[in-house]
């Protein structure tokens, strides 16, 4: 076995999700295993977001589960996740989706890509909406529950330590932007 076959039969069989490093154009400088971007370490990885929005403007919210690492029990954006390494955004978009919320065959607009920091990591965030509210399902540990929020609800919540604080960033972003 060659040197290059023994480095993939080595991380093939390793468990965690490795993710891609970014720099802030979203260009790849490399990778790394997911519990060393949450650790403090604040390296640059790519992550999707998607709002779903509903002909009433209600934004549809999940919560958290308790068993997660970052912000557990906190009501969040309906679809947030990794994007794993060796995938576009697109995939991790149409993945997350379906991992979260069970939606599939959607259409969503790219809104902007940002960075968001916190106390544990640095992210490049592609942030989407998508108006297709109606075949969300929830199927998995990924969410506890999901809803639909009015923008009086959310606004008279906002810094109560209900929602995660990059829901809330978002959540004025959505605002200004002129999509609630």
């Amino acid at each position: 076995m060659n040197k290059s076959s023994e480095k993939e039969c080595r991380y093939s069989s390793f468990p965690e999700e490795w993710v891609p490093l970014v720099d802030e154009a979203g260009h790849v400088t490399g990778q790394a295993p997911r519990s060393e971007v949450h650790n403090g370490s604040k390296l640059l990885h790519p992550v999707v977001h998607m709002h779903v929005i509903n002909p009433g403007k209600s934004v549809l919210l999940q919560k958290r589960p308790e068993t997660k690492l970052i912000q557990p029990g906190k009501w969040d954006t309906a679809v947030g996740g990794h994007i794993s390494a060796g995938e576009t955004v697109e995939e991790a978009l149409k993945k997350e989706a379906f991992e979260e919320i069970g939606l599939t065959g959607f259409s969503a607009r790219q809104l902007m890509v940002y960075t968001w920091e916190s106390d544990v990591e640095a992210e490049l965030v592609y942030l989407f909406l998508t108006h297709d509210s109606n075949n969300y399902r929830l199927h998995s540990e990924e969410v506890t529950e999901a809803k639909f929020w009015t923008k009086k609800q959310i606004e008279t919540n906002l810094g109560c330590g209900i929602f995660t604080p990059n829901f809330e960033h978002e959540f004025i972003l959505l605002k200004k932007s002129g999509f609630l």
